[in-house]
């Protein structure tokens, strides 16, 4: 069973410095039939304006990932972490019993565009801890490469829950297969181009619930760049 949530359908966020599209409810965005898939809460799909970010505030018992599609963001926290997320860098963040931070725009003159990804924990409470690491071009073409999971497995960042989470590059004509196994579920969010995902087409801002399937296969109409969650 596969149910598809259409980038149009997301909720839409718009100020004069951020363009936000949400796919699960979030903020001021509530939908009660799009409340998060398994354990993953939040995909927003966020473009800011040079300069411009979000002040610091707050968050709690989360595991919070950070996917720079074009720009920088600059990241600060209550940790005395500073950094800068660029393409093809993810950044994990676990706010645990608390932790502040602010997001902004790296660059002065051009607009940043990102996606930030919100995991429940299993456990409550942890230790607020950040970690960051760049996968480069040639690790995530033409296949699956796993950028997070729970045991921080093949230099993947650790995600402290049963999730793992995938990035591929694709080619026009490139096709890859995903077996799930018994009682797991998965996510596929598509961020730039379009693909055919058991048959269905997905473009850019598209994702898809998946329950109850044995394989997936996902096929690239372009170039195009899929996340893949598996989830329990």
């Amino acid at each position: 069973m596969i149910k598809l949530r259409r980038s149009s359908d997301r909720g839409h966020t718009k100020l004069i410095w951020l363009d936000s599209r949400h796919t699960f409810s979030f903020g001021d965005y509530s939908n009660p039939k799009h409340t998060g898939f398994r354990h993953l809460r939040v995909i927003n799909e966020d473009r800011v304006k040079a300069g411009a970010g979000f002040g610091t505030h707050s968050h709690r018992d989360m595991e919070i990932v950070t996917y720079v599609l074009e720009g920088a963001v600059e990241h600060k926290d209550s940790t005395g972490t500073r950094s800068v997320i660029r393409p093809g860098e993810v950044q994990r963040m676990s706010a645990g019993t608390g932790i502040s931070h602010s997001e902004y725009n790296h660059s002065q003159t051009e607009l940043v565009h990102f996606l930030q990804i919100w995991i429940l924990p299993e456990q409550q409470n942890l230790k607020p801890n950040y970690e960051q690491r760049l996968f480069k071009t040639n690790e995530k073409h033409h296949r699956l490469r796993l950028i997070a999971s729970r045991e921080g497995r093949d230099g993947s960042v650790t995600v402290h829950q049963d999730v793992e989470v995938y990035i591929a590059l694709l080619d026009p004509d490139d096709q890859l297969k995903y077996v799930l196994k018994p009682n797991r579920h998965a996510w596929v969010q598509v961020t730039q181009g379009s693909v055919i995902l058991n048959g269905l087409s997905l473009k850019a801002g598209d994702g898809a619930g998946v329950s109850e399937e044995e394989q997936l296969q996902i096929n690239a109409n372009g170039t195009a760049e899929i996340l893949l969650f598996d989830l329990a």
